[in-house]
């Protein structure tokens, strides 16, 4: 079970580390030239990708870059030492917890973080400071999963592994668009499905890239999922397809989960009605996953992210457990995470309801982590869960929160109450490898903690398998670790001698050790026998699936033995009955949905810093049905304004009939860093909230949409970031080279001194005024280079970006280029990109048309062969198909 990892010997060397974005937790291997140039590729010997990478994964190098980074710890907006600023956090901590105690001060944590990192966070929170404030962004993504598992499983436990994606004959996604947010996972599914005739079915109010595959698409009505399998339940036991010889040895519940499911969804008929599908296809799709003895039930976002989200992880639970489909090759419902650690930090508690290592806060469980950290002040209660916590900052009864490697002030719903209650706190220490973010605007002390290249630890996939992240690179500036901050914090505290760990390896054999304390089989988290690996076997340590008990192997897949982690070792069937939408839909208005596109990640901090990734989704788009957007007079590649209760916010219009009538969908990931007003969690209130998970309902806030018309239209392309100051809409992308800044206002131009920060009109080397047609044209140039360009339109016509783009990575202005910069196009240039399709490639939309056209290709294969798209990591495939089909029906026409 060990890696050989060692650097190779030579001009260059290459270290096996993991992917820092979804929880599929692919190996990379980053080789590092000489010249200390990076490039990535997969590691063809993880057992999760085996090689393969998605858009995000194979552009990790493009994001490797000093720009923006936190460099030095800073108190206020100064630069300080090390020690002045540790010794700060630690007097203020400190101060507010002998004044108020422990439970005014908290924690807010991230999937980002390493297992060590979380480690250090939990034990100074609960056992040291003696408090359950730490909670983490996992709260927004898997907090439903998490009690569900425990309430059916008795663990916080995935029952499966990737490869029952391959072995199994029906894979179901339920609320999961696997094709764009766990691509690697999805060409592993298609593989199969190309070599053994998998069934695909999608469960989905949208028609997502992953229908592209599907067999069957179910686009049922947002937020009836519990009602689908409720019936499904139903169908399962009255058409004699229970497993009566597993439900009597291993099952708790079964009648009564039975009789609430029927009383729910009595038959097929009423299932339809409620779920807004046709009444054939429930039938076929009840009937098909009857007759199948080998499904995966694959859930994620759609159905955690839900105010019943628990519920119905436990409904899509139950048909699993009536069905003794569990524990098998090719059986199970399976959990995709959504972070590269959610589940590492729920291994080591990092959630407010969790303690320790899957224990909670019975006086069992506390008394004996307790005695193994040696702790004085011990939390004997769940702390405040992430909705309450930012409620209760505001409040004033939380005065002190350190925030680490997450961006709240963007992400949490009401995001306008965060910043409220950021505004108010006392202290606000921030950790991040960025320094500029939504979140660090309000932080009273900043610490550069380091990024994923120069990171060392370990993290854990959603198959339960734990890889190392190893470091490539040295730290910029002053970053440090963040297990290192925390635990010099600690020994201001008082606190030194449970915290002496000089390396990330120390921390791991006491979280190990800490796994297998007392524990003889109760607990699903177990990995003991790497308690005593020296610092040279953690250094080569190999992906390895827990539990790994001492004295046993690493264990893929649970409870092919019958056995549970539950009290009597009895699965459990729980009575679901599906509830009404949490909030009041009024007369016009729209469901908005939210989640991530193929090529972003998160708040973009990482992503937002490759030109290529983020060619795919320049701008905030808000999805709309054609019928609504006619209703609304809403055109596509217009501009929408769009209000729900918490706020509002400002997007592009894409008109498609791949969202439902009467839904929305705006993508999670623009911040005001890199938009002028739409940030999703804006609009998103945060009253809507599972009351088992304490998980917010992000899926079905209604809102209303009507059309943006401005006066004006104009794109900056500059070197250096820019914010414009003019109160409309704009949206930043990064470019080779610098930036591009698309904007839009009502009324006058604005005076560009206050508008463009750090561009004086003085200092511009070219400028065109067309004052009748209300058009403005300037170029600042620095010696031979563009530095900077401005167009301005009243019409609306702006020329291509693309070639204009280009000169800012050009060593210099040539006598063409100084020619055309004002016209926006060089004599004999060529045709502009167009907005990416495929980002392996860099292959845009205007090519990929134009190569059609010209070459009359006809399938996804032919434009493989002519331009590389869609032959690396296959996530423009689907995207490509709709090109191929909107090419020929034009020509059709």
């Amino acid at each position: 079970m060990f890696d050989g990892a060692e650097p190779t010997s030579g001009p260059k060397r290459e270290v096996k580390t993991t992917c820092p974005y979804c929880g599929v937790g692919c190996g990379v291997i980053a080789t590092v030239a000489a010249d200390g140039a990076v490039s990535v590729r997969g590691d063809a010997d993880h057992p999760a990708n085996r090689g393969r990478l998605c858009s995000k994964g194979s552009a990790l190098a493009d994001t490797l870059v000093p720009e923006g980074r936190l460099l030095h710890p800073e108190i206020g907006d100064k630069r300080v030492s090390w020690d002045e600023a540790l010794d700060e956090v630690a007097r203020r901590f400190s101060d507010t917890i002998a004044k108020h105690g422990p439970d005014s001060v908290a924690f807010y944590v991230s999937g980002q973080l390493l297992t060590e990192d979380y480690y250090v966070a939990n034990k100074l929170m609960k056992g040291f400071i003696g408090s359950a404030n730490i909670d983490t962004n996992s709260r927004l993504c898997m907090a439903s999963s998490v009690v569900g598992h425990k309430r059916g499983l008795g663990a916080d436990a995935v029952p499966g592994t990737y490869e029952d994606f391959e072995s199994a004959d029906l894979v179901v996604l339920v609320g999961s668009n696997l094709a764009w947010c766990h691509p690697v996972l999805n060409q592993r599914l298609l593989a199969a499905r190309a070599g053994r005739d998998t069934r695909i079915v999608v469960v989905d109010p949208r028609r997502t890239d992953s229908v592209d595959a599907a067999d069957r698409h179910l686009a049922l009505k947002a937020g009836t999922d519990a009602v689908l399998f409720n019936g499904l339940l139903a169908y399962l036991d009255g058409n004699g397809h229970r497993d009566a010889g597993f439900t009597a040895a291993h099952a708790e519940g079964v009648e009564e989960a039975l009789a609430a499911a029927r009383a729910d969804a009595p038959d097929v008929a009423a299932v339809a009605r409620r779920c807004g599908l046709e009444e054939a296809e429930v039938a076929a799709f009840y009937a098909e996953f009857a007759a199948t003895g080998r499904v995966v039930t694959v859930y994620s976002q759609g159905v955690n992210q839900s105010s019943q989200g628990s519920d119905t992880v436990n409904a899509i639970l139950n048909v699993h457990f009536l069905t003794g489909r569990i524990g098998r090759p090719g059986c199970g419902p399976f959990s995709v995470t959504g972070q590269p650690n959610a589940m590492g930090g729920r291994e080591v508690g990092g959630l407010a309801n969790q303690l320790a290592a899957h224990m909670g806060f019975t006086a069992e469980e506390v008394d004996r982590v307790g005695r193994f950290w040696s702790a004085p002040r011990m939390a004997d209660k769940p702390g405040l869960k992430a909705v309450d916590l930012f409620r209760a900052i505001v409040a004033g009864t939380v005065k002190a929160v350190w925030i680490m490697a997450t961006n709240p002030a963007v992400s949490m719903p009401d995001a306008g109450r965060v910043r409220r209650a950021l505004e108010k706190c006392e202290t606000v220490v921030v950790s991040d490898c960025i320094r500029d973010t939504d979140t660090g605007r309000f932080a009273h002390i900043r610490l550069p903690a380091k990024g994923w290249s120069e990171k060392d630890g370990t993290v854990t996939n959603s198959d339960r398998t734990i890889s190392r992240q190893r470091a490539f690179k040295d730290g910029e500036g002053e970053a440090r670790a963040d297990w290192w901050i925390m635990t010099q914090v600690a020994r201001r505290m008082g606190f030194g001698d449970a915290f002496p760990y000089e390396t990330a390896a120390a921390v791991f054999r006491e979280h190990a050790a800490l796994s297998a304390f007392e524990n003889g089989g109760a607990r699903a988290f177990d990995i003991g026998a790497l308690g005593g690996l020296d610092d040279a076997g953690y250094d080569a340590l190999a992906p390895f699936p827990w539990p790994w008990r001492v004295g046993g192997e690493p264990q893929k897949r649970l409870f092919g033995d019958g056995r549970f982690f539950t009290a009597d070792g009895r699965a459990r069937m729980l009575a679901v009955t599906a509830k009404p939408l949490p909030r009041n839909l009024p007369d016009g208005a729209l469901l908005l949905n939210t989640g991530r596109l193929r090529d972003q990640w998160h708040t973009m901090t990482r992503t937002g810093l490759s030109a290529r990734l983020s060619a795919h989704a320049p701008e905030p788009r808000l999805d709309i049905h054609p019928a609504d957007a006619a209703a609304r007079g809403l055109v596509d590649g217009g501009l929408a304004r769009i209000a729900a209760a918490a706020g509002e916010a400002l997007a592009r219009v894409r008109v498609t009939d791949a969202q439902s009538e009467g839904t929305i969908f705006l993508p999670m990931h623009w911040t005001d860093r890199f938009t002028g007003g739409c940030v999703i969690g804006r609009l998103i209130d945060d009253e809507a909230v599972d009351p088992f998970s304490g998980q917010p309902d992000l899926k079905r806030m209604p809102a209303t949409v009507e059309p943006w018309r401005p006066d004006w239209t104009a794109f900056l392309l500059t070197r250096r970031p820019v914010e414009p100051a003019h109160g409309g809409y704009w949206a930043r992308r990064a470019v080779a080279g610098g930036h591009l800044v698309e904007m839009a206002g009502i009324g006058a131009i604005p005076d560009l001194a206050a508008w463009l920060p750090g561009l004086d009109p003085a200092e511009a080397a070219v400028e065109f005024r067309d004052e009748a047609r209300g058009g403005l044209r300037m170029a600042w140039v620095d010696g031979d280079r563009l530095d900077a360009c401005l167009f301005v339109a009243a019409d609306g016509r702006l020329p291509p970006r693309g070639w204009l783009a280009g000169l800012l990575e050009a060593d210099g202005l040539d006598d063409g280029a100084r020619a055309g910069l004002l016209a926006g196009r060089a004599p004999g240039a060529a045709a502009d990109e167009g907005r990416i399709v495929c980002a392996c490639f860099s292959v845009g939309i205007n090519r990929l048309v134009g190569a059609i056209r010209d070459r009359q290709l006809t399938s996804v294969a032919e434009i493989g062969a002519a331009l590389k798209a869609g032959t690396n990591c296959g996530s423009c495939v689907p995207e490509l198909k709709e090109v191929l089909r909107h090419a020929h029906q034009r020509e059709v026409a």
